[in-house]
């Protein structure tokens, strides 16, 4: 019997591995920027392998709460800030993303949303990205409107641990223990 293998249009990775990232895609911030940090961590699948060909995608805003975008009413981030940062996982499914701590922002009817990172994933079998967002242990996450939608048996799949040179932010794609994703 022959067997069928998965065609490009049938998932999104490995496929991403050609033209996505870039050389300083992982660097949020450039090295040395003051009160820059490590979001570290392994992308693993339902049976709790790592992913060696994934690739994590992170959004944010500032440490002031801007974001680098047009459209922001607060004003554009400044500096060499980018706001956006691309890594692809290595071999054994580890990523690095170099980054700030971001600032709050507003949430919807007036709240304010914890300081966060959205993050999407892209890995082999995914027919589309997966969301999710970065919370920090050391942070006050108890009023974030969009984490307390989460049953909070679950909420630990968004919380970053915090390690000697920033956080580690595990994701599992399903099975056991895994990351919350979110319907975008």
């Amino acid at each position: 019997m022959t067997k069928l293998l998965p065609t490009p249009s049938q998932t999104v990775g490995p496929y991403l591995s050609i033209g996505l990232p870039w050389p300083d895609g992982p660097h949020v911030v450039p090295e040395g920027t003051p009160g820059a940090f490590w979001i570290r961590g392994t992308v693993r699948d339902g049976n709790g392998d790592p992913v060696p060909d994934a690739m994590i995608e992170t959004w944010q805003a500032d440490p002031d709460g801007g974001f680098r975008h047009p459209d922001d009413p607060r004003g554009e981030a400044s500096g060499e800030f980018r706001g956006f940062g691309r890594c692809p996982t290595e071999t054994d499914g580890t990523y690095g993303i170099l980054t700030l701590l971001p600032g709050p922002v507003p949430g919807e009817h007036g709240t304010t949303q914890a300081r966060h990172i959205d993050v999407s994933v892209f890995a082999r079998g995914l027919l589309n990205r997966v969301v999710t967002r970065i919370y920090f242990e050391d942070q006050d996450n108890s009023a974030d409107p969009v984490l307390a939608t989460v049953p909070e048996e679950r909420r630990g799949t968004l919380i970053a641990a915090k390690t000697d040179d920033g956080y580690r932010f595990d994701v599992r794609l399903q099975g056991d223990g895994e990351t919350v994703f979110f319907a975008v």
